[in-house]
């Protein structure tokens, strides 16, 4: 008898096992099918093996972990599909206080809202650049000049591509200095040229110069500009071309610097000289961003509104007030163009496949 119960008691055991067993299956193959359906709604088979960045540096499988130091983040310790696999746009600007705002602002346009344990919060902790996550969008601060934002670059474009993010667009949002056009005015750079009007960006490596193209992309400029209408904004917006000077006084050929071997008359030629070769506006970052960009297959924009317009002087007087309002006008025609292209995929989306899909106009959680 006792024989009999051991012998019921092992197949039990054994019974339950089987039973544990098949339910961890079911329940894993369950996930392994919903995920299945998700990509196949989306459009998409798999997830993407990698990114779609290209021309990157051969030696990166070798870095393990591979440190982003001015962001102070690492592979080791960084999931970067999960925290950065959805982002599709990274939007740039110079001050952290300017791309803060920007985050809030497009937090508010594509209505999406923090989950009550979150905080919208600085995610680099380098100490030299500021980022904040606002769903699909990147919001960067990249400091003043070319060095500054080619290091942020250089870092941002192997986040996309450990994240395995899919045909990104990154858009630079600033301030520049106007030439012959009134301050408050938005510009879409056509093109970003060096000092010499070349449109490249010099890099010296190992000794040697070496010049990258620094045009930007056409049809993005013109989808931007597509978004300017006068009857809906109370602001200009023209498209032409940026000089991306190496500093902020001679280089802009400004009377106001420490040094000046130049005079007022020949400062006025050279704006007019610039002026009539199509020139709209100096800045300082333009052609290190554009022939980044490019190298590494991103579409990409500058927007910027001018603060100056240094046919009539150097040094900027514009009021606080007036300042903050002018910020405001790129930052308007960017989230324009991200909530259209949202929207497009959504009703695309809707379209191809019958199903419900997101809506950019509902609130969700980032």
């Amino acid at each position: 008898m006792a024989a009999k119960c051991k012998t019921a008691g092992a197949m039990q055991c054994d019974l339950t096992r089987d039973v544990c067993q098949l339910k961890e299956s079911v329940r894993s193959q369950g996930k392994q099918l919903g995920r299945l359906v998700r990509h196949m709604k989306m459009g998409c088979k798999k997830p993407p093996n990698q990114s779609t960045l290209k021309g990157l540096n051969p030696c990166l499988p070798c870095f393990k972990p591979d440190f982003l130091y001015h962001l102070g983040m690492d592979t080791a310790t960084t999931n970067f599909p999960k925290v950065f696999g959805d982002v599709r746009f990274v939007c740039m600007g110079g001050t952290p206080g300017r791309m803060e705002r920007f985050a809030y602002r497009i937090m508010k346009d594509l209505r999406l809202k923090l989950s009550p344990v979150t905080t919208l919060r600085n995610m680099a902790d380098g100490h030299r650049f500021a980022l904040y996550k606002v769903g699909p969008v990147l919001c960067v601060s990249h400091g003043m000049g070319c060095p500054s934002i080619s290091i942020l670059l250089h870092e941002l474009f192997k986040m996309m591509h450990y994240a395995k993010c899919q045909n990104p667009v990154f858009i630079r949002i600033g301030t520049c200095g106007g030439i012959g056009i009134e301050p408050g005015t938005v510009v879409i750079s056509s093109e970003a040229l060096d000092c010499k009007l070349n449109p490249c960006y010099e890099v010296i490596v190992q000794g040697k110069i070496v010049q990258h193209c620094s045009k930007l992309d056409q049809c993005l400029a013109q989808e931007l500009q597509s978004l300017a209408n006068p009857c809906e904004v109370d602001f200009e917006t023209v498209v032409g071309k940026t000089i991306c000077a190496d500093d902020f006084y001679e280089g802009q050929s400004r009377l106001d610097g420490a040094f000046c071997d130049y005079t007022s008359h020949s400062k006025t030629a050279y704006l007019l000289g610039l002026k009539g070769n199509g020139v709209v506006n100096f800045d300082m970052e333009s052609t290190a961003f554009a022939a980044l960009t490019k190298r590494a297959n991103i579409r990409s924009a500058v927007v910027c509104v001018s603060v100056i317009d240094r046919m009539n002087g150097d040094q900027i007087r514009a009021c606080p007030k007036s300042l903050s309002v002018w910020e405001k006008r790129p930052q308007e025609l960017v989230s324009r163009y991200i909530r259209k292209v949202l929207l497009d995929e959504v009703n695309e989306a809707k379209k191809v496949n019958d199903v419900p899909a997101r809506c950019v106009g509902g609130e969700s959680e980032i």
